[in-house]
């Protein structure tokens, strides 16, 4: 088989080096950064698998049942279904390789975290992400040495290469030499997501820019629910970006309150008694925005972590604490933080099969990257383990589908690959950020399509494929007529599962976007 190009290195990628490796087959990594700095090192809270070690009785059917019931039944049910099957599995190999889980005795220590009622989420500390990808690291590197894995850090993938329907390769540009080639092979993108469209707004890497999925939905791949976005709850603007306050921080009795009357009320305990401040994330975030715009109270909320046990800090939230001290000038322990929702997890993206084929043969997508198991919201703790699972999975059916490739010249004409300007970036920013809100309006999706349509003209290739995608965004969420998950529409406050219990599905074709809404589990 053709060496493998697999764009992104971090979870999801390192795993489907990792597959193809243990079965004897060499393959690229391609990466702006290396694994130390990917995006996967930046996880915080937890991996969810059903272990069953806290006493519960906890199942992979009732795993299911929570991402499922998190998603807004949105995701496909049979890739939820494996997902969730095989989540023991993954964390157990992830131990084997030694990733350091919070323990107690021979068992993984388990924590709640929202949107589930079980206590099934694995951590150490909330550096769980740093951790994992070091034992992944570690473990791929023994292929390295066998030469099965061949790294290209500082390397841009800058679009696939597409010949009668099929990708047969991908243009590489080495950023430190300037130089671009044209790397022949099947193509695996786990490129992360699309937090270029969203400069200054997303708790992820800025290196994620999204312009490797823009490249390939301008080529006419397939995308779905990109109107699907997740605001985390808790969030803090940091200097070009924002810092997450990991969700373990709630899940080990941090509460959310905001100014009425002068006086904190606890609003999520309050309003949402059986789950409180567990509850999913895009309800908090809406529940949020809903308590700042009352009359009768503050313009701020707070998450109060004062009354956690000095046994709490030392042991699970000491990596957090110092971090908001550091960044903050605030000792989390002694007083409020003040937090606000902030974009940290892109559900839709390119759309794949169970099998994380994408509606082009010979190319595979996996990991934030792709829309697959998360439907309408994802779940805190899922995100690892999809990106585990789904660079696996990517591999396996690569390896099954044994792809053979035509004779291509080397003599390819590599595509220019222009540098976004950074007036550009901040103006779409701007244009999403009111468009695509917590909360949506048709009047609002419109002015904001409107906007994205004046600047066409004046942009270079890459910063038109960044348009096109965004536009199909904006489409996506202004033909979903409905409220499900993270589509929140104030002119359609209500969910319409005879409408629109579907995925919605974007595609390029002559220059124009087409929205379309397919039956789950359909490519």
């Amino acid at each position: 088989m053709e060496t493998v190009n697999i764009i992104g290195a971090g979870l999801a990628g390192l795993s489907a080096a990792h597959t193809f490796a243990k079965n004897k087959i060499r393959s690229r990594l391609i990466s702006l950064q290396p694994s130390e700095r990917a995006q996967s090192v930046m996880a915080e809270g937890g991996i969810n698998a059903a272990l069953n070690t806290m006493g519960e009785g906890d199942s992979t059917f009732e795993h299911f049942e929570d991402t499922m019931r998190g998603g807004a039944f949105l995701a496909d049910p049979k890739a939820a279904e494996v997902l969730t099957e095989h989540a023991p599995e993954i964390v157990t190999e992830l131990f084997k390789m030694g990733t350091p889980f919070a323990m107690k005795g021979d068992s993984i220590i388990q924590r709640n975290f929202g949107g589930q009622k079980k206590k099934r989420t694995a951590f150490a500390k909330s550096s769980t992400g740093k951790v994992i990808m070091t034992a992944l690291i570690d473990e791929v590197r023994k292929y390295e040495a066998e030469g099965y894995v061949e790294r290209l850090d500082h390397h841009e993938a800058l679009e696939p290469v597409l010949a009668d329907d099929m990708c047969i390769g991908v243009y590489v540009r080495d950023t430190f030499a300037g130089e671009a080639v044209f790397c022949r092979g099947p193509v695996i993108t786990a490129c992360g997501g699309l937090n270029g469209l969203f400069e200054g707004m997303t708790t992820g890497s800025s290196a994620n820019s999204g312009d490797f999925t823009a490249a390939c939905f301008a080529l006419g791949v397939n995308a779905a629910n990109l109107e699907m976005i997740q605001y985390h709850p808790t969030t803090v603007v940091v200097p070009g970006k924002r810092m997450l306050v990991s969700e373990a921080a709630r899940c080990e009795g941090g509460r959310l309150f905001i100014k009425r009357k002068g006086d904190p009320w606890f609003f999520m305990d309050e309003l949402y008694p059986d789950m409180g401040n567990l509850a999913p994330r895009d309800v908090i975030s809406k529940t949020m925005t809903e308590v700042v715009a009352a009359d009768d109270t503050g313009d701020q909320v707070y998450l109060d972590l004062t009354e956690l046990p000095r046994g709490t800090w030392n042991k699970k939230l000491s990596d957090m604490r110092d971090e908001i001290k550091e960044y903050l000038g605030i000792d989390p322990a002694k007083e409020p933080v003040p937090v606000t929702p902030g974009i940290h997890f892109f559900m839709g993206g390119i759309l794949v099969d169970k099998d994380h084929r994408t509606s082009v043969k010979g190319l595979y997508a996996a990991g934030e990257c792709a829309c697959q198991y998360h439907g309408a919201n994802r779940l805190g703790g899922n995100s690892m383990l999809a990106a585990v699972y789904g660079g696996k999975v990517a591999a396996d059916s690569l390896i099954r589908d044994a792809v053979y490739y035509k004779e291509v010249s080397e003599c390819q004409a590599v595509p220019e690959a222009p540098e976004i300007r950074c007036g550009f970036s901040r103006e779409l920013s701007e244009i999403l950020g009111q468009g695509m809100g917590i909360v949506r309006s048709g009047e609002g999706l419109e002015r904001a399509l409107k906007h994205i349509d004046e600047l066409k003209d004046e942009c270079n290739i890459r910063e038109k494929r960044r348009l096109y995608l965004a536009e199909a965004m904006l489409l996506s969420a202004l033909k979903r007529e409905e409220t499900r998950g993270a589509q929140v529409r104030s002119d359609f406050p209500a969910k319409d599962d005879a409408r629109f219990k579907k995925t919605t599905v974007a595609v390029f074709r002559n220059g124009k976007t087409e929205i379309d809404f397919k039956e789950i589990g359909q490519i």
